[in-house]
Formats: C-alpha cells, structure tokens, sequence
C-alpha cells in the first residue's frame, strides 16, 4: 500500500504464484518480442500482458482505462495505466541456450496516477526491433552521416530500412537544433557563452563544428547467465572543422588557430555539456537511448553464440532485415527526405540571433552536426550486490508478472521469455554459475562491405576518442578483457565525416 494523498493510499496486488497463471478468461499473450524467428514457443510473460492492454495514443488509452475500471471498480490487480512505456527500456536478457527460450526484463516509470499506459507496442517492438537489426547487419554498418558535402554517404542503404537506422539519423538532426537552442542569446547560458567568446574586430568569432554523439562507458554486469544493463550514457563530442558547401550569410570571422582553440574551450566548457544533459535525460532522444541499450543487449547475445550457437545464429551477420523493417508511421520514411531537410536548413538557415557587437545588431545563422562510438565496462560483483542487490530476483520475478524495481524510486520491470508456455512458464534455464574469468573475444573489426546507396565507409572521426578507465573495450568483475562493443569505428556510430555548423552573419541596415 502506498499513500498518496492526506490519507489516501492505494493498495497494489502482485501475483507472486511460483508459476504465474495466464490471465483469468484465456492464454496469455504472446508477442515475437526478442523471439529468434523459427523457434518453437512464442514470447510470454509479464510483459507481453500489459503490452497487450497498451493502446497507441492517450486518447485511445484513456477511452480503455475508463472502460476498465467501470468494469473493474477495484483495478485489482494493477494494471496498465501504472506504466509510462514513454520510459521504457531493455533492463536485462539472459544468456540464449539453443531451443530454451530468454528471458528478458524491461523497465519503466510507473504511474500511480493509472493514466499513462498508452504506446506500450510501439516502444517495446522499437527495442525488439533494433536489437535484431544490431544482429542481422554487421558492426561496419552502424553509422550515419549528415554532411552537405556527402549525400550519397548518408547511412548503408539497408540500415536506412530499418526504425534503428531511423532513429540514429533523427536524433543527429535533432541534435542541432538542441545545440544551437543552447546557443540562443535570449538564454542566461547563451548570453554568457557569446561573451565569451574570442572577439574579432568586435565581433564574437567561433569556427565551424562538427558535432557528434558517442556512447561513454556503458555500466553493466554479466552473471548468472545473463547480463544486467544498469547505465548506458551518452557523450557529446565537438571540433572545428569546415565545409565547401557555403551556409547562408557572410562568414562572421575567419578565425586562426589560438581563436579556434579559445573557442572550442568555451564550446566545451558551456554549451556541449548543456546538450549533453539533454541527449541522456530528454524525451526527445529516449528513442536513441532505447536503440543503444538494445545494442549492448545485441553485443552479449554475439558474444555467447559465438561461444556456442544459439537460436540467434542464423541471424548475426546475416544482412537480411527485412523481418524488421520501418513501421507505421515511418513506413515510408527514406534517408534521402530527411538529409534534403538538413540540407535546407544548412544552406538557408533556420534561426536568427541578434547579438550586439560595436553598437550595431548582428544576426548570425546556424546549421549542421554529426557523432560516434561504444565502449562498456562489467561492474565488480561486490559493487553490483551492494547496489543492485534485488535485482537479479526482480528481474526474475517480472518474467512472470509486472513488479517493481527497488533500485530506482518509482522504476518497474516487466519481462517475459520467448519460449514460454501459455502459462508463462519457460524451459527450465541451467543453474546459474559464476561469471567466468574469460568470457570471450571481442567481435572481430570489421571489414567494410558495401551496402548499396553508395560508400558504406564511415567517414573517420576528426579526433581520438578520449580513453576511458580501463579502456575501449569491456571488462568483466575480475577485470579480464571482454569485447562487448566492437571496435571503435563500428559501434552505434552516428560518424559524419565533417557534419559542422556554420555560423554566419547576414547584414543588417544598421550596418
């Protein structure tokens, strides 16, 4: 029981039968979530429960929810509406052995409120979705880029069919205008950012940028025959770098190597933090940050397949998508339309900044980005029992039924296995054992192959990644090497070749 106001509470029942029953009136529901295609049994559980209940849109939901409880006075037991899917995201997946099902856990806020609930489908099968397509296409594949110079080097033809590849390319748009948002003027950060800038007779002189975004350390830990994905945080990276195709304007200043240094430090130092925040907290990028955490969930599973075949194995590099491709609304969505878009606002600009230099009114335009990278680190076991301690049993017990996630305040699990039963019950899974001391080889880097629609290369980052402790790849509790994100050029690279912003200056009659 929870209160929730004055002394008001609400009363939540669990179902905590050691085998959870399907729901009263019929099977449980199944889903293909995660499920290899070909194998027998389909995806049941907790999850597949509330999905199933799940309604595309607020209005759609509401409409239910107030159909459900007249039928339901009680809203025992706790239902759909407790979930904020727009919150959803993979928690952990157990280790595949061939023909025994995974079971796999999602979390989420949850609602006490009971009126979220709504878009359930649509997120879970964008994670089961990318966590496919991080299969079925190999690591040289996992890039896009934006840069006016390169429309034939947009994203490989066959992940540009996919809501993964989507995804990465939008969010890299979106990502700009949240850069340059932070640039406003109006702002107290924008203020202060121009004032800082180097000046160049009067004016503030900044270089064009590439910008990108490349996953930090990912914190994860692998035992019991699973891995649980507890952090995966994204980095925003900037440098200076120029185009030939000319933004809008006149170029507000041609800076030398100590302006363009000076100015890369304010950059740093103010704005890439800003939008770094952003990308890992904002609703905006919540889908980037599902499709990333559905690649380290992707990684292990070539890990262990890789040790023994699994129901996986025909599908890793296999380059076929087709089973997963860009869903309703995106159906018809291409590469093309949206780097045309991005070429647009580049080349005639999209917002105006008036800032007062020399007594007279300069407006500047912006516009471009880019970004890269993956690496991941197993936390020590002692750390994981100290921090994590209910979570291998919770995780557990979600397969079943919809329980909360006592690590974080006002998080729920939801999972499910994907050869389970119409009770929900799965192949009995092997004992659980210790996290091994060597744990496999890292994916080879890849060769690069062509993908049709031009260059596949991924253009190469302007600068070094900076190291992590530890290094680029994964380690395991007892620190030995594991490679659960392959090499540095073939992660979930969003890797422009010179996706940069121009900022320029349009004259004004007071000049």
């Amino acid at each position: 029981m929870r209160q929730i106001a004055g002394d008001r509470v609400t009363e939540y029942n669990y179902r905590s039968d050691r085998v959870e029953l399907a729901p009263k009136g019929g099977q449980r529901a199944t889903s293909g979530l995660l499920e290899p295609p070909g194998q027998s049994g389909t995806t049941r559980g907790g999850a597949t429960d509330l999905i199933r209940e799940s309604r595309p849109t607020p209005k759609d939901m509401a409409e239910y929810l107030n159909r459900r409880n007249v039928a339901n006075p009680g809203g025992l037991p706790r239902g759909p509406g407790g979930v904020d899917f727009s919150t959803l995201d993979l928690k952990y997946i157990g280790k595949p052995v061939k023909g025994k099902g995974v079971d796999f856990a999602f979390d989420a806020n949850e609602d006490p409120t009971e009126k979220s609930g709504w878009g359930g489908r649509a997120k879970a099968q964008l994670i089961s979705d990318a966590f496919f397509t991080w299969l079925a296409l190999s690591p040289d594949k996992f890039w896009v880029n934006l840069n006016p110079d390169e429309p034939d080097r947009i994203m490989d033809a066959k992940f540009g069919k996919t809501d993964a590849g989507r995804v990465l390319l939008e969010a890299d748009l979106q990502m700009k205008h949240d850069f340059y948002k932070a640039m406003d003027p109006d702002t107290d950060l924008g203020k202060r950012y121009w004032a800082a800038l180097p000046k160049q007779n009067g004016y503030p002189c900044m270089p064009g940028l590439r910008n990108w975004i490349e996953p930090k350390t990912a914190q994860v830990r692998e035992q019991d025959g699973g891995i649980y994905i507890l952090d995966t945080p994204l980095r925003l990276k900037s440098t200076a770098q120029t185009t030939i195709t000319p933004g809008p304007g006149t170029p507000i200043c041609t800076p030398n190597e100590a302006e363009t240094k000076a100015a890369q430090r304010v950059i740093d130092q103010m704005i890439v933090p800003a939008v770094e925040k952003t990308i890992n907290t904002a609703p905006q990028y919540a889908d980037l940050r599902r499709v990333y955490t559905a690649r380290v969930a992707a990684e292990y599973i070539r890990q262990q397949d890789a040790k023994a075949p699994t129901d996986y194995h025909k599908i890793i590099n296999s380059g076929d998508v087709s089973r997963w491709p860009l869903r309703a609304p995106n159906q018809n969505w291409t590469r093309e339309a949206l780097f045309n878009k991005y070429r647009y606002i580049y080349t005639h600009g999209e917002f105006e900044y008036k800032i007062p230099a020399n007594g007279t009114v300069q407006v500047y335009l912006v516009g471009g980005v880019d970004m890269s990278k993956q690496p991941k680190h197993n936390v020590s076991k002692a750390r994981f029992t100290a921090q994590h301690r209910y979570l291998p049993r919770q995780a557990q017990t979600s397969v079943k039924t919809l329980t909360d996630n006592t690590d974080m305040t006002g998080r729920v699990l939801l999972g499910a296995n994907t050869a389970a039963d119409d009770t929900g019950t799965s192949t009995p899974t092997p004992t659980p054992t210790p996290t091994p001391t060597h744990t496999g080889r890292p994916t080879p880097t890849p060769t690069h192959s062509g993908g049709g629609g031009g260059s596949t290369h991924p253009p190469p980052p302007a600068t070094p990644a900076p190291s992590e402790p530890g290094g680029d790849l994964a380690h395991t509790g007892n620190d030995s090497p594991i490679g659960l994100i392959s090499g540095i050029a073939a992660a979930l690279a969003v890797a422009g070749g010179a996706l940069v912003w121009w900022m320029r200056r349009r004259k004004t009659a007071q000049e």
